[in-house]
């Protein structure tokens, strides 16, 4: 199994009936993802795009045995519909929602590590596991399966990175959208370390951004020695002004942390090649991969 998500992951869609999550449960089932049922309290017992409609979490994953949560919910009522997902005895969340008050987002993390719940997000793009499963809002079309792992803060900037390597004959193992808000699930160190494990990856892809010391962080694990497989890493916000947040609520540089220089120098320190532009990327990973593109 790839790193979260296999082709035998069940799914299910809190707020499955809403714009978002319709679109999306439709693009993730033509995928090939076993979306098994949707939530929308008040509209069970009945269906959209074929797929069953629950009142209650809880009697999704009764009916359906299903492992893994989506929440497309409004952001005030994020809190609430992550906190059903964590009790129902699910393994893996993710909440695509923005705009979820940072307060919340901090109950719904301790919550989720108190009952050994996974979570990705909020804020975030999803995962996906190319030709497996494809759990959020990731453009499945650009992805093909391989042996790169791929870790963002960023889901454009993924899905650039993934259709150049995808362009370049280089598939991807699985790639995870972890968020750009200040209180997320799985950070840069929990993904590392679970591609590290696994053995479907050889090489993994680090997108990071101005703010925070996520990426520091990441550096620090690798430096240690526990992470053996290659990175390569980019850093986006080169141009931005001190003290600008920049488009992610936890992309703001606060004097001489956060920034780009400070990132770059801690996985130079590292040892890990960091690309200037997210072109750059693909021909890291082919160097580092001794393939040509």
């Amino acid at each position: 199994m790839s790193i979260l998500l296999d082709k035998n992951s069940k799914v299910i869609v809190q707020g499955i009936t809403g714009g978002m999550g319709s679109t999306h449960a439709k693009l993730m089932l033509d995928y090939g993802t076993k979306v098994v049922g949707g939530v929308t309290p008040g509209k069970g017992g009945t269906e959209i795009n074929g797929i069953p409609v629950f009142d209650t979490v809880f009697g999704a994953v009764d009916k359906t045995g299903a492992d893994v949560s989506v929440i497309f919910v409004p952001a005030l009522l994020a809190k609430d519909a992550a906190f059903e997902a964590i009790e129902s005895g699910i393994r893996l969340l993710i909440i695509i929602t923005e705009g979820i008050p940072p307060l919340d987002e901090v109950k719904i993390q301790e919550r989720a590590r108190e009952r050994g719940v996974l979570v990705v997000g909020p804020n975030c793009p999803g995962v996906i596991t190319p030709g497996e499963s494809l759990v959020g809002i990731h453009p499945g079309s650009v992805y093909k399966p391989g042996r790169v792992g791929m870790v963002s803060r960023s889901g454009t900037l993924t899905y650039e990175v993934a259709l150049g390597l995808t362009n370049a004959g280089l598939g991807q193992s699985t790639c995870v959208g972890i968020g750009g808000d200040p209180v997320p699930g799985l950070g840069f160190v929990d993904v590392l370390r679970l591609f590290e494990a696994d053995p479907k990856t050889d090489l993994i892809c680090l997108m990071g951004e101005i703010g925070g010391i996520a990426e520091e962080k990441a550096a620090e694990l690798i430096e240690s020695g526990e992470i053996k497989k290659p990175v390569i890493a980019y850093i986006a916000g080169r141009t931005a002004p001190e003290g600008k947040r920049m488009g992610h609520a936890g992309a703001i540089t606060e004097g001489d942390k956060g920034t780009v220089k400070s990132k770059e120098e801690a996985f130079a320190k590292a040892g890990v090649p960091v690309a200037k532009l997210p072109s750059e990327m693909i021909k890291l990973v082919a160097e580092k991969l001794s393939v040509k593109v």
